[in-house]
């Protein structure tokens, strides 16, 4: 018995009031903006600048007593990650501290080193002192940091772009970069209503996001061109009520399995991977729902140029060869 979350010939209208879709998606985009120039995001200590501490240790690494040994300290975003490698002896537990930087101060001082070794120690007595490597990073490189990655973001949106209007038209590249200006304004929107870390990790899980959205929104654009060479005589909103029809299954089929090892992860992968999973889930939801509202909205709005060099059926099939 073959499961089917969308039933095989569906015939749902989408565009039976686009407008309105591109109204909310606006609607939230305003929303996501305000709360971003008003709030901000909570930036990671990649962003904010910190101090990355290695402790070494005779005994397996607690990263929960760890972490309630530090919150009296006081010390602002704490990341602790056990970390393993071939490399060390069967006696070696090693783990890695971060810090977020303390205000006033360009590099860890040497009292909050020693409060943070007498912390661990009173959980820890394993713990090899003095630590074996400290080093801090200062405000100005986190700023070089965070202007690198918002870089990395627009040239990835721009070469998304550019790969649309060669593959396609103009209009399928403007659909699909609104789409993916879309997802990703409402998911640092997020970020900043919720306050959530947003850390190096985010910036990955935007760059997923774009190729994931993207993906999506190519499948349904090929089924739309391959519609639109097929059935020359039919308005472009039931090509593309047709196309999104046609593929539905697949995109929901992709994006159920997808949330379900999200949402595994988010319950069982801990606090190191929360952040990004949760931009994930996000981003396939919004992924999946730009890739029908707002790229195609978007394409039906600006319309498409219809050229025909080759004669079809009274059933719309084009004679001779028919690939897309």
């Amino acid at each position: 018995m073959r499961l089917r979350l969308v039933r095989d010939n569906t015939n749902f209208d989408f565009f039976a009031r686009p407008k309105l879709w591109l109204g909310i998606s606006g609607v939230m985009m305003i929303v996501a903006l305000i709360s971003f120039a008003i709030q901000g995001l909570n930036y990671g200590i990649d962003f904010q600048g910190g101090t990355t501490i290695r402790t070494e240790s005779s005994q397996p690494v607690d990263v929960a007593s760890y972490r309630a040994a530090l919150e009296p300290l006081e010390l602002g975003d704490i990341s602790i990650t056990e970390v393993f490698d071939p490399n060390f002896r069967d006696d070696q537990f090693v783990s890695q501290i971060r810090i977020q930087a303390q205000e006033g101060e360009e590099a860890a001082s040497g009292d909050m080193i020693a409060a943070v070794a007498d912390a661990l120690s009173a959980v820890d007595s394993g713990l090899v002192l003095p630590f074996p490597a400290v080093d801090s990073v200062g405000p100005t490189v986190s700023g070089e940091l965070i202007q690198t990655a918002a870089i990395a973001v627009v040239l990835a949106i721009l070469a998304v772009l550019i790969y649309i209007w060669l593959r396609f038209e103009w209009q399928f590249a403007v659909g699909a970069v609104a789409a993916l200006v879309h997802d990703v304004v409402l998911t640092i929107g997020v970020f900043s209503e919720l306050q959530i870390r947003f850390d190096l990790a985010i910036i990955a899980a935007l760059l997923t996001i774009v190729g994931y959205s993207l993906n999506d929104t190519v499948v349904v654009f090929d089924r739309v061109r391959e519609n639109l060479r097929r059935y020359k005589k039919k308005d472009l909103k039931e090509v593309l009520n047709l196309s999104i029809n046609e593929t539905l299954s697949r995109t929901f089929m992709t994006s159920v399995t997808t949330l379900l090892a999200l949402i595994s992860l988010f319950v069982l992968g801990g606090d190191v991977i929360r952040g990004f999973v949760f931009a994930m889930i996000w981003g396939v939801i919004v992924g999946t729902y730009s890739s029908i509202f707002v790229a195609s909205a978007t394409l039906l709005a600006l319309g498409v140029k219809r050229d025909w060099s080759k004669p079809t059926d009274e059933g719309g099939t084009q004679f001779g060869n028919t690939d897309a």
